[in-house]
């Protein structure tokens, strides 16, 4: 069984699941379950014709007057900055010292300081993307290519290794 690429939906394989059980193979079936993308959102049941939508817009502002909320809390500061973190701490450290714990509470209700200091919503990091499936750094990337034919140049990998420059010092290291 050949696939030519990413397996996502069930749709894509027509009926092998169906075969493979029928004919008693449950390690291909296992397999191919295994392989399918683990994202709910990915299932075939959710990708069904939309249609508009009206909804009545309001405004974030007007929400918070309306139910009495506090100050919006700022998801990253507006300039970015890798010693914030030391400087809110000397900040809370002052006034620990003089205050306590209850003026620590109340000013960060007062003022409270952002989330993350990357102010970008289409950052995410390297870490999140490495511990992703293969199916969402797809989407992620939005980059389509072909995971079974890369391209390359064949023509001039095999120059380059037939090219015994590039294999000198070997030869030389292991005199």
């Amino acid at each position: 069984m050949q696939i030519d690429d990413l397996l996502i939906t069930e749709s894509q394989l027509k009926t092998r699941l169906n075969k493979s059980v029928h004919e008693n193979r449950r390690g291909e079936f296992s397999l191919l379950l295994a392989m399918l993308s683990h994202d709910v959102l990915d299932f075939s049941q959710f990708h069904l014709p939309t249609s508009e939508t009206h909804s009545a817009y309001v405004d974030e502002e007007q929400l918070r007057e309306r139910f009495g909320a506090g100050p919006k809390q700022l998801l990253a500061p507006e300039k970015f900055d890798m010693t914030i973190g030391q400087e809110h701490a000397s900040v809370i450290v002052q006034q620990g010292e003089q205050a306590g714990m209850k003026a620590i509470k109340l000013s960060h209700c007062l003022n409270p300081e952002p989330l993350a200091i990357r102010d970008d919503k289409l950052h995410i990091p390297l870490t999140v993307i490495d511990n992703c499936e293969l199916s969402v750094r797809r989407r992620l990337n939005d980059t389509h290519t072909a995971l079974a034919s890369p391209q390359m140049d064949a023509a001039a990998f095999y120059d380059d290794l037939t090219n015994e420059a590039i294999h000198k010092p070997l030869l030389v290291a292991n005199a």
